[in-house]
């Protein structure tokens, strides 16, 4: 029996891998033509301008052919793979994509968008090309009970407060449509009560059947560093691209001011040795950056109105009421700023335990793009790499951000006398459109006090 190519031979397309965004560069392929996978594994990472993502495929079958190679800049939508899904039918000329169309060159001009910006300062929204997102209905009020219970059930739906309307769906379900890229809003339901099923977002994802065409072209390969007499050209792209286009936006958007303040940290430093010995501390990381960390997180608590945004098209201010703490991470692919999400409701443990989780992700590359959305403030240590402070720029939509540099034994008077000392230089940057100079100061000035005085943590949190 000669099986139907046009369902034989699937292609799996690029997915939308971090909302909104047209483009990702493949960066390692994990199969090869002949071998066989199953749904759900893991053929290859690709990185957008927000991050690397590991792409797994929705059938089980044999690869039939790769479409494009390690390096390439491929459009969301296009084919990447073709897996045949009924090995050892009888056949006749396996289909295949369209020629891969070349990469796409590098623009000449600016980049625009919302990016990470100067030194790991933030991962922000856009990428160098965006698609409108669907708008989303309103939740009618009869209908909040509904989508309370839908929630016990374990089916997920957006909170009732936030008054938009998701898709029905399990928790597992929703996982899978963000893995393939699908978005929810355009699935058919055929579960009961109009669930969205795992069938569901795999029908999503087959591609309309196409005539067979000639075999794709080899696709060409990634541009590398051209070296030529005393210069080399580096092809900007991915997050160093998204850093460049995140800097200019930041720097000539929001107004800028930055303000310093240099403190005895000799008191934090040795509440650092202590936590490190203390038993409800076993099994976390401790560290100087982890006391800052709450430092700035009690200083925003007196002073709320810190943490805001800047709504353009309003023009609003919104004040924020809770804390996604970005953090500053050196990784393979350049520094990010992955946050931790409502921040000021953890205790120290947790926020120790999620400041590891947090840093170690982003150095072996696996910082998911969710991770680094929805940051509200920003913390960059580059007392890391012996740099007494610097003017961060601000991580794009968030109204301040905190450069924190190398504590070091100086000279300072104590007492009364003249003393070596552990010191360092704190410089808070933000955005003078949402935060007055008085109201900056203050919060600078608090996030000081209490690293010299640490027991404010208590007397102030």
């Amino acid at each position: 029996m000669t099986a139907d190519t046009s369902t034989r031979y699937r292609e799996f397309k690029m997915p939308d891998v971090g909302e909104g965004l047209t483009e990702a560069e493949i960066l390692k392929w994990y199969v090869q033509p002949g071998d066989t996978v199953v749904d759900g594994q893991v053929v290859c990472e690709v990185e957008t301008a927000k991050a690397a993502v590991e792409l797994p495929i929705p059938y089980d079958g044999v690869v039939h052919a790769l479409r494009f190679d390690e390096g390439t800049t491929v459009d969301v939508g296009a084919s990447i793979i073709t897996v045949d899904v009924a090995p050892g039918s009888d056949d006749g000329p396996a289909p295949a994509a369209a020629p891969a169309p070349a990469p796409v060159a590098e623009p000449a001009a600016e980049p625009k968008g919302r990016q990470p910006v100067l030194v790991g300062y933030g991962v922000s929204e856009a990428s160098t090309k965006r698609r409108p997102r669907r708008g989303a209905a309103a939740v009618p009020e009869q209908g909040a009970a509904a989508a309370i219970q839908a929630e016990m059930n374990g089916v997920a739906s957006a909170p009732v407060a936030e008054g938009l309307s998701r898709p029905l769906a399990k928790p597992p379900v929703r996982k899978l449509a963000k893995d393939l890229g699908v978005d929810l809003t355009t699935v058919t339901p055929t579960g009961p009560d109009g669930i969205i099923t795992r069938e569901d977002v795999h029908a999503a994802t087959a591609p309309v059947a196409e005539a067979p065409v000639a075999e794709a072209a080899p696709a060409p390969v990634a541009a590398a560093p051209a070296t030529a007499g005393r210069e080399t050209r580096i092809p900007v792209k991915g997050v160093r691209k998204a850093t460049a286009a995140a800097m200019v936006g930041s720097a000539f958007t929001a107004p800028h001011v930055t303000e310093f303040v240099t403190v005895d940290v000799t008191r934090t430093m040795r509440l650092v040795d202590e936590l490190k010995s203390d038993k409800d501390m076993a099994g976390v990381r401790v560290n100087p950056l982890l006391l800052i960390a709450k430092a700035l997180l009690v200083a925003i608590k007196r002073h709320p109105e810190v943490n805001a945004a800047w709504d353009e098209a309003a023009q609003e201010i919104v004040v924020k009421h809770y804390v996604n703490l970005g953090i500053a991470a050196a990784t393979p692919r350049g520094l990010l700023v992955p946050n931790i999400k409502d921040a000021h409701d953890m205790t120290l443990p947790e926020l120790a335990r999620s400041l590891g989780e947090l840093v170690s992700t982003a150095r072996e590359g696996k910082t998911t793009p969710s991770a680094m959305q929805g940051g509200t403030v920003t913390i960059t240590n580059v007392g890391v790499f012996g740099v007494d402070t610097g003017t961060p720029i601000l991580n794009p939509g968030e109204s301040a951000i905190l450069a924190v540099g190398a504590i070091k034994l100086q000279p300072w008077v104590h007492k009364g006398k003249v003393k070596p000392r552990q010191v360092t230089t704190l410089a808070l940057s933000f955005d003078h459109r949402l935060v007055d100079g008085e109201l900056g100061s203050k919060v600078l000035a608090d996030v000081a006090a209490i690293l010299e005085q640490p027991k404010r943590l208590i007397t102030w949190g």
